[in-house]
């Protein structure tokens, strides 16, 4: 489990550091928002079944399990009231600006 944990770490990293990547190419404020939230959603979630894989007993790789559930919940939610406030509140997109 030790090697299989330390990919999956791995791979939450790099997921990452693409994640970041990304988010400097796009130069919206709704792409980056969207970008963001996948990186959460992603290299959270792949960290935190790699460190539940490491953890040397069942109590504490429920936690991490629990703390990846409700990351995974309102991770979402979060993004959605942040662009749903900055919708709210006039911002938009310019009729000829891409993403």
């Amino acid at each position: 489990m030790s090697i299989a944990g330390n990919i999956l770490i791995i791979a939450g990293i790099v997921m990452a550091l693409i994640g970041m990547i990304g988010l400097f190419r796009f130069r919206h404020f709704y792409a980056r928002v969207l970008i963001t939230s996948n990186i959460d959603a992603a290299g959270m979630l792949l960290l935190m079944i790699g460190a539940a894989m490491q953890s040397p007993d069942a109590a504490f790789a429920l936690k991490i399990a629990i703390i990846a559930v409700l990351s995974l919940i309102t991770s979402p939610l979060s993004s959605h009231a942040v662009l749903r406030s900055a919708r709210a509140s006039g911002y938009r997109m310019k009729s000829g600006e891409k993403p």
